[in-house]
């Protein structure tokens, strides 16, 4: 089995880790953000995939440079969320596994644009890894559908699941020729709070999908409301207003817990022509 580093962070690339070393291959290194301090206390947490790596009795690192005295045949790249520098390439070859495809939403958020695009399908890239944003050949491409009423983390629990199937096949043999990247480039920059702010100009369709990423807001009499969960009106046009053509179902008030909209609308008594600003 190949020898291998192991660049990650999030609990998203957890699953991938553990895959690759059920599946008999050695990891020499993981390398991952230092320690964050959270928390009124200031406790210092690691994370989750250098949790895992501690768990796994597995070597761990903050800086990428040491991919470069592990003596490891491959580094594999699953949402390390920094940018590898051409002497660590040149050094090591290594691969990613990107949830998209690419060459479309490369970058940082790629679930989140698939889903505010109203993509109907995305999936995982396996690609060389070069100095370029996510511009690196492709090894091998797996599909997803995108469900009409799915959420930002159903989609990506499925890309992982995609995902770590993807690379623990991929590896159990020698990689192929990788095919370069064809078609627009399209990039998938971070979700900013204010993206996240509900326009309730825009049509009942477009704002389903805000909610669906997670972390939707509106205002009410001056304070922020979470809007946590929407329904299309089937009996509207899904494109009209969105004020027949959507339904505010669950809602979490500044300084409370969810609630149902009817339970926040008991509570606020909203008068005539009061509204979501």
């Amino acid at each position: 089995m190949t020898r291998l580093a192991f660049l990650g962070t999030p609990q998203m690339a957890v699953p991938s880790l553990r895959a690759l070393v059920d599946a008999g291959h050695e990891v020499a290194l993981v390398v991952t953000r230092a320690d964050t301090r959270r928390g009124r206390g200031g406790e210092v947490t690691p994370s989750p995939v250098k949790a895992a790596a501690l768990e796994l009795g597995l070597p761990v690192a903050h800086a990428v440079d040491g991919v470069i005295a592990a003596d490891v045949d491959l580094g594999v790249v699953v949402a390390f969320g920094q940018l590898i520098r051409p002497h660590v390439l040149d050094a090591v070859p290594m691969v990613n596994s990107h949830f998209s495809l690419l060459p479309r939403w490369r970058g940082a958020a790629p679930v989140e644009r698939a889903l505010l695009a109203g993509d109907t399908e995305t999936g995982v890239c396996l690609m060389q890894v070069e100095e370029g944003l996510d511009t690196g050949a492709i090894y091998d491409t797996v599909r997803v559908p995108i469900g009409p009423r799915d959420t930002a983390d159903q989609l990506r629990a499925a890309l992982v699941a995609a995902g770590t199937e993807q690379l623990v096949r991929c590896l159990a043999s020698p990689l192929p020729v990788p095919t370069p990247q064809m078609g627009e480039a399209l990039y998938a920059a971070k979700i900013t709070p204010e993206e996240l702010r509900i326009d309730w100009s825009r049509p009942a369709v477009e704002i389903d999908r805000v909610v669906r990423l997670g972390g939707a807001w509106t205002t009410f009499r001056g304070k922020r409301v979470k809007v946590l969960w929407c329904e299309l009106d089937d009996s509207a046009d899904p494109l009209a207003s969105p004020v027949p053509g959507l339904r505010v179902v669950r809602v979490q008030p500044e300084g409370k817990g969810p609630m149902s909209l009817a339970d926040f609308t008991r509570g606020a008594r909203p008068q005539p022509g009061e509204r979501f600003e």
